[in-house]
């Protein structure tokens, strides 16, 4: 009854405290929310009830890994964003091992799933949204996998708070919304329709906020993952054991056989032998190191490298004496980011089936070249460069980089100039969230779980949500000759979480959602952090700028070069510059990202969370 008191007074206080209410702490901090200061773990996340959920394993006596698979199994059930057939990609600091490791719980293509599949049906890229969009489910793999090999609780425990939001919690507005918004596309599928708009035949079909959204079918779903895990416990099998019983019947057992019943019924591919051969990687994540410190992020079938290649390109300027957010700083950060991002939408891939140059890519030597081509002007020609002499090679696919780096050359004044219309900009920031957890044993988990957003095909009668990761692909290998689809391969995807360490300790855990966004908002919040003295909360609210200068991974995989959102509150002397420079420029109030970041104080033995105001983030600390 202690710790429940504790916990539910540690929730209060915080709640009150971010309202600024007279007495409770109001004009104590010059931030929107306040920073979250806790000696024994912290979990932020995109909804309130998903940092509940957290906070009650936490409670529970469980580490932050045990913390972080309840954080994304209940985000997952409240769709935020992302659902149980989506994919998960994390990166946790073991503390034992004093090492960083990599979860690669990405789906993969399924059987068919070919470039001449997607051509022979008039595509130019596979589609957006329905059952061929859907990679095979990877977050259920990717919760087990993580909670088996690194948490301390059993799968019942964990999915404790998922199987109660299941049964019936009040729907937020952000989400109620979404599923009326989209209601059109949702009634093409049965068992979409069935969950989505219980209202048919009323003028609003879906959920309204604050109404009780039931899913009878994804509860029976996480019940059967329950009993798996049941049964092999009292069979004498060992909690890692029991847990991947309930994997098995995930991927292998009937679960499987009403998914792929489900999702072939309404035009998907998936086969059983699709569900059965997936597998969670456990991998080495990649790093460089910026002014002393270790940046690590998942390897090339992310885009997370494009991170690292950016800070590589930005040590050769002297960032923190052009000012935070000067004309020069963002001229300078867009350049680096619209290098790093081309060579992105041209060798990044599934490394399990192509060999992309990431020796080369990421070489200190590389990026002092790359950086020799930013000037004066924004240059919206920007194209992918040539890392293979920087890893004693010779590039393959020089005659496709000719023909590419012609293409760009040759885009006229309109097509540099173009509007940021609001599908594009839809499309570009699509999807995930975000999941940060740390505890006082030494784990941390930084995590951007998404896919299976609304709408969402529901893959028969589980309750789980498909991918729409296929999308990522493209089928000209004039874009990108390692990005093709195939059986078994995984898109390049935008999902990027990060952790950066200092003298051999965690130093900062940040992600945040936002489809193509994602890494240079991150580059932006580690660059506040580092070069201008931000504390967690403040970098989260900061100003950033948007780039559209980089295939988008979504929809048309269209490009804006040149094209720049600013915060409004942007002077107009910069503005001008800017604009003399040549960038086109866009407005907005808020562009800092939802950006969730953990910052550890060494000295004190403490954390400091961040939880951004950019939308429903939540966080709580204790």
């Amino acid at each position: 009854m202690k710790k429940l008191y504790l916990f539910f007074s540690c929730l209060i206080s915080w709640s009150l405290y971010g309202q600024g209410l007279p007495g409770l702490g109001a004009g104590t901090t010059p931030n929107n929310k306040p920073i979250l200061h806790g000696k024994n773990w912290v979990a932020i996340t995109g909804k309130p009830l998903g940092a509940t959920a957290g906070a009650t394993i936490f409670q529970q006596g469980g580490n932050a890994v045990d913390a972080a698979c309840a954080m994304i199994a209940a985000t997952s059930t409240m769709w935020d964003v992302l659902s149980w057939g989506g994919e998960t990609q994390a990166l946790i600091y073991h503390p034992v091992e004093k090492k960083v490791i990599a979860i690669n719980a990405l789906g993969y293509a399924p059987t068919g799933a070919t470039v001449d599949f997607f051509k022979s049906n008039r595509m130019d890229y596979p589609p957006q949204y329905g059952p061929l969009a859907a990679t095979t489910p990877g977050t259920p793999g990717g919760i087990m996998t993580m909670l088996a090999e690194y948490g301390t609780m059993s799968l019942e425990e964990i999915l404790s708070p998922s199987m109660e939001l299941a049964k019936g919690y009040p729907l937020e507005a952000q989400t109620a919304n979404a599923m009326e918004a989209q209601k059109e596309r949702i009634k093409q599928w049965p068992y979409s329709k069935k969950i989505f708009l219980p209202h048919l035949g009323e003028e609003r079909e879906a959920p309204v906020a604050g109404e009780l959204f039931v899913q009878e079918d994804l509860y029976q779903t996480l019940s059967k993952l329950v009993e798996a895990e049941r049964t092999a416990l009292a069979a004498g099998k060992s909690r890692k054991d029991a847990i991947y019983a309930a994997y098995d019947r995930f991927y292998k057992g009937d679960i499987a056989k009403e998914i792929v019943r489900g999702t072939r019924e309404q035009g998907g591919l998936f086969t059983e032998a699709d569900l059965a051969n997936w597998t969670v990687k456990i991998e080495e994540p990649l790093h460089v190191n910026y002014k002393g410190i270790d940046v690590y992020k998942l390897q090339e079938w992310t885009q997370g490298p494009a991170l690292l290649q950016s800070l590589n390109i930005l040590e050769n300027f002297d960032l923190k004496s052009m000012g935070y957010n000067s004309a020069n700083y963002i001229h300078t950060v867009y350049q680096a980011m619209s290098l790093a991002f081309a060579d992105r939408d041209f060798y990044y891939g599934d490394p399990a089936f192509v060999d992309s140059p990431m020796e080369g890519l990421l070489s200190k030597e590389y990026a002092k070249e790359r950086a020799k081509l930013i000037g004066e002007m924004n240059d919206p020609k920007i194209g992918p460069g040539d890392p293979y002499p920087f890893q004693d090679g010779s590039n393959p696919y020089q005659d496709i980089l000719t023909e590419n780096r012609k293409s760009l050359a040759s885009l006229s004044a309109e097509e540099l100039n173009s509007s940021l219309d609001e599908e594009f900009l839809a499309n570009f920031f699509s999807g995930t969230t975000s999941v940060e957890t740390a505890d006082a044993e030494g784990w941390v988990v930084s995590v951007t779980p998404s896919g299976g957003w609304i709408p969402a095909v529901v893959a028969g009668n589980t309750g789980v949500g498909l991918s729409q990761r296929m999308q990522s692909f493209v089928l000209d290998e004039n874009l990108n000759p390692f990005n093709l689809p195939e059986p078994g391969k995984r898109p390049r995807v935008t999902l990027t979480p990060s952790l950066a360490m200092k003298e051999g300790k965690p130093f900062l855990s940040f992600a945040v959602q936002g489809g193509d966004s994602q890494d240079q908002n991150l580059l932006q919040y580690f660059l506040n952090v580092v070069e201008f003295g931000m504390d967690v909360q403040e970098a989260a609210e900061a100003a950033n700028f948007n780039s559209y200068q980089m295939q988008s991974s979504f929809g048309d995989h269209e490009i804006r070069p040149g094209a720049i959102v600013l915060r409004n509150d942007t002077p107009d002397w910069t503005l001008k510059d800017l604009s003399n420079r040549g960038y086109s420029i866009e407005l907005w109030n808020k562009t800092s990202g939802p950006i969730n970041a953990i910052w550890f104080d060494w000295k004190h033995q403490s954390f400091w969370g961040g939880s951004s105001d950019y939308g429903d983030d939540y966080g709580i600390a204790w």
